[in-house]
């Protein structure tokens, strides 16, 4: 047959609901079942990660959803979980190491420490370990050099009656499920019940959930709309003046900027040519004059690029391969044939007196002589007889031959091919070196085209150099018969420019058209379009920063989508009307007054809602419109708080421990002996483990469980020279009972018979005076305890009358047996400065050990006596 496990719980319920909520509550669901309401610290590392799920960048932080692991745990109907040992414990406070503390398993564990004596060092451990409401932080020993590392521990548990393996356990974000079943007690644990500031609430464990995640969602909110108001001032100044036009690309994009709005279109808009930057300069300073005149002037531009282009045609033309190379060809001719003429010379004139007779030079001189010749109207060359124009000197026949052959060569063909080569070649050379390129006749047009169009300004500068320099190979070569070489011309930009000229002319006619307002719009246009794409640049940083900013306004808004508290309040309601019943509230109602009986009338009410759940006030009787917190002290809250602490537990379907830690700290005598009644009438259900510093209540809890027949355990923490927390049985010895001290001395006897057998006289001596010193405070405390049967008893604020019977079995014998004990331990334990000539040697370990036994004998004769009288 099938079995039905345990029923869901409400943390459960929380679980199972928390899986359609966003990563980030999940995340804070678990901190708050795990360690209770955040601190700001954790709030801002939740809020970090509800950004971080709405795309926020460079967040490392990684959220952690609230899982079964986390959720203590539920043995189930009827289960139990118990603690048998804490041990091993490290890096906690100033803990001793090798420390074990044990507890009574089926019954009440009372752990004693004063203030300092390691008791808080425990508790932190056993309320991390067990998860309670207020788990707080474990710190290590801040006087240790070696402190280091997470705190570590050992538990021993019961489950269901059955002693389990050693638990060992680490302080970290996965605590054991099974030391989860354990609930905790504490002031700050009956915080969550009695809220002081404005009024006492209860809310029973799981239902403080929702609140908490609510708080959590709240102040999320109140931190992101602070955000949202800082985001919004950051608006740039320029989105209200905006330095755009609306019509222009730059402007469109700019005034409809969005949280995802994609910029590379901007930025591509930003770059710009250097003609584009030209052209926002022309317009600029076009559309500040006369359109008219503006028109003409781009007239007169276009005509400039004309002659330009008709310039460079001619320099192209000048210096083509074809024209260079007929000027060499020339050259060539005239070399040549001056090589033949020359030749012929050097056989006509070879018995010549002189050298270089028929040279050029000498051919100069002959024509200049035939010219005066005919100014004087006399032949040439003159005959024989005849006076010379030359020497002016009557001529032999031999000179006049000389003569006649000199005309002879100069009439002769080679010289007058010669004569006509050179003539050619230098009149075309002269032509040649007069068309020099002339770089100026262009400069001024080629700036202007520079400013819109420096490529083709360089094409033109380019295209003239390469020209001179072809001009200056020419004429290198020219004069030596070589082959002429040449460099590539380069070619002229005439495209370009007649496109520059076309466009110039269309310019130049817009700017005519812009006389009337159509045309000078189509301009403005133009012009306001450069003009916005030249400030784009610093545009897109002011864009920038806009989405950025504009993505976290976007980025808050939804995250302030979820932090809308309707849906956990819904959750709250539902978990109020399973909880908040009429059968719990009546539990209430018990608890209370089993705790303060009449005197603290209270009663739990429904009072409306807020945030994750509705408030259930704890309100008086009498009157309920009185805030209950001005009214109660601060006992009697604590008498509430323990009321609802344990209201929650009557309704759970397991019997695991429960841990009070100084349950008491705030109550007076009133209170002690009740609150101690109901922890040991709860011990009869479940284990029950207190820690507490208030001796008259570690009596009033020992008094009741020995009056309700509970099995119940003492324990003391003290501090020593390796730390605090050091465990030992029962009380300290100045609190310990009569029973607890004879057996503490039996063992201190032993100890100093080793010492006596050892022959240590010293040793030995001053173990048995400090024995005798114990004996005698017994005998003190037996007087207190035994003979007067607990009715006066030291450190209590009651006289317990109902014994005062028990007196009157003391008889003369046990009076002068107390006396004479008393007197031995006097005379020996050295009260008084001993004489000097006294030297007494102490008992011997066996006298002490019949002096112990006296005691024990004496005091259970009269008890025996006591119970019978009773």
């Amino acid at each position: 047959m099938h079995q039905a496990g345990p029923p869901k719980t409400v943390l459960q319920t929380i679980l199972d609901w928390s899986q359609g909520r966003p990563l980030w509550q999940r995340d804070a669901l678990r901190r708050i079942v795990t360690g209770g309401t955040l601190d700001a610290a954790a709030i801002n590392e939740v809020l970090d990660l509800c950004k971080k799920e709405h795309g926020a960048p460079d967040i490392s932080l990684t959220a952690a959803a609230l899982e079964a692991v986390h959720l203590p745990a539920n043995p189930g109907n009827g289960a139990t979980i118990a603690l048998v040992s804490l041990g091993d414990v490290v890096g906690v406070n100033q803990l001793a190491p090798r420390q074990t503390l044990a507890f009574e398993q089926q019954g009440l564990t009372v752990v004693y420490g004063p203030n300092g004596a390691g008791k808080s060092g425990y508790g932190r451990v056993l309320k991390r370990a067990c998860r309670a409401r207020k788990a707080g932080e474990i710190m290590p020993d801040a006087f240790s050099l070696t402190t280091g590392g997470k705190a570590t521990a050992s538990f021993t548990i019961w489950q269901d009656g059955v002693q389990q393996p050693v638990l060992p356990w680490e302080d970290n974000a996965n605590p054991d499920p099974v030391l989860s079943a354990v609930s905790v007690f504490d002031r700050e644990c009956g915080a969550v019940h009695i809220q002081d500031k404005t009024e006492v609430a209860f809310r029973p464990f799981g239902l403080d959930i929702p609140d908490d995640l609510a708080a959590v969602c709240t102040q999320i909110k109140v931190l992101l709309q602070a955000e949202e108001t800082q985001f919004k001032a950051l608006r740039d100044p320029v989105f209200e003046k905006p330095t755009w036009r609306a019509t222009t690309a730059v402007g469109r994009i700019m005034s409809n900027l969005k949280h995802n709005t994609k910029l590379e279109p901007l930025a591509t808009l930003a770059v710009m040519t250097d003609a584009e930057r030209a052209r926002l300069q022309q317009l600029t300073e076009d559309l500040a004059k006369n359109p008219v005149e503006a028109a003409a002037e781009q007239h007169q531009f276009a005509d400039g690029i004309a002659r330009i282009l008709r310039y460079l045609k001619k320099v192209e033309e000048y210096y083509s391969d074809d024209a260079l190379n007929t000027l060499k060809s020339l050259a060539d001719d005239a070399r040549t044939k001056r090589f033949a003429a020359t030749i012929a010379a050097e056989n006509a004139f070879k018995d010549a007196t002189f050298p270089g007779v028929g040279a050029e030079v000498w051919r100069e001189l002959w024509e200049a002589a035939r010219h005066y010749s005919k100014h004087v109207e006399r032949q040439f060359p003159a005959a024989e007889g005849e006076h010379c124009v030359l020497c002016h000197q009557p001529l032999s026949a031999e000179a006049g031959a000389r003569l006649g052959g000199f005309e002879g060569f100069i009439r002769d063909d080679t010289e007058k091919q010669a004569d006509a080569a050179e003539k050619v070649y230098t009149n075309t050379l002269k032509e040649f070196r007069m068309r020099k390129p002339d770089i100026r006749l262009v400069a001024d047009i080629r700036r202007r085209i520079a400013i819109q169009h420096a490529d083709v300004a360089a094409d033109v500068l380019r295209f003239m150099a390469t020209a001179d320099l072809r001009r200056l190979q020419c004429l290198r070569d020219i004069e030596h018969s070589v082959v002429m070489t040449l460099s590539p011309m380069s070619v002229i930009p005439e495209t370009e420019l007649l496109a520059l000229e076309s466009d110039t002319r269309t310019y130049a006619g817009q700017l005519e058209a812009a006389a009337n307002v159509v045309g000078r719009q189509i301009l403005q246009a133009e012009h306001d379009e450069l003009e916005d794409r030249a400030a784009a640049t610093a545009l897109h940083e002011v864009a920038t920063k806009e989405v950025e900013r504009l993505a976290k306004l976007e980025r808050i808004a939804k995250c302030l989508g979820q932090t809308a508290t309707t849906t956990i309040t819904k959750l709250g309601n539902e978990l109020a009307d399973d909880i908040i019943t009429p059968r719990m509230r009546d539990r209430f109602q018990r608890e209370i007054i089993r705790l303060a009986a009449e005197k603290v009338r209270v009663e739990v009410v429904r009072s409306g809602g807020q945030y994750g759940s509705p408030n259930y006030q704890i309100r008086l009787f009498a009157n309920p419109k009185t805030k209950v917190h001005l009214v109660l002290s601060e006992g009697e809250q604590t008498c509430v708080a323990l009321a609802a602490f344990l209201t929650e537990l009557a309704t759970a379907t397991h019997k695991s421990a429960l841990i009070f830690d100084d349950p008491v700290t705030s109550l007076d005598h009133r209170w002690r002996k009740k609150v101690a009644q109901r922890l040991v009438e709860e011990a009869k259900e479940r284990q029950i483990i207190v820690f507490t510093h208030d001796l008259v209540f570690v009596n009033d809890l020992n008094d009741s469980a020995r009056g309700q027949g509970i099995p119940a355990k003492l324990a003391n923490l003290s501090r020593g020279p390796e730390g605090t927390g050091i465990v030992g049985d029962g009380l300290p010895w100045d609190h310990a009972g009569v029973k607890a001290r004879l057996d503490r001395l039996e063992k201190d006897q032993r100890a100093a018979k080793t010492l006596y057998d050892a022959n240590d006289e010293d040793g030995y001596r001053s173990s048995a005076v400090r024995l005798y010193g114990f004996l005698r405070a017994t005998w003190e405390r037996a007087l207190e305890e035994i003979v007067f049967a607990g009715v006066l008893m030291r450190h209590r604020d009651y006289i317990d009358t109902k014994h005062l019977k028990k007196v009157t079995a003391l008889l003369e014998t046990d009076t002068e047996a107390f006396r004479a004990a008393f007197k031995k331990c006097s005379d020996i334990i050295e009260a008084h400065d001993p004489s000097r000539v006294r030297n007494e040697e102490p008992p011997p370990p066996s006298e002490i050990s019949d002096d112990i036994k006296a005691l024990k004998d004496w005091a259970d004769a009269l008890r025996i006596r006591q119970n019978a009288v009773a």
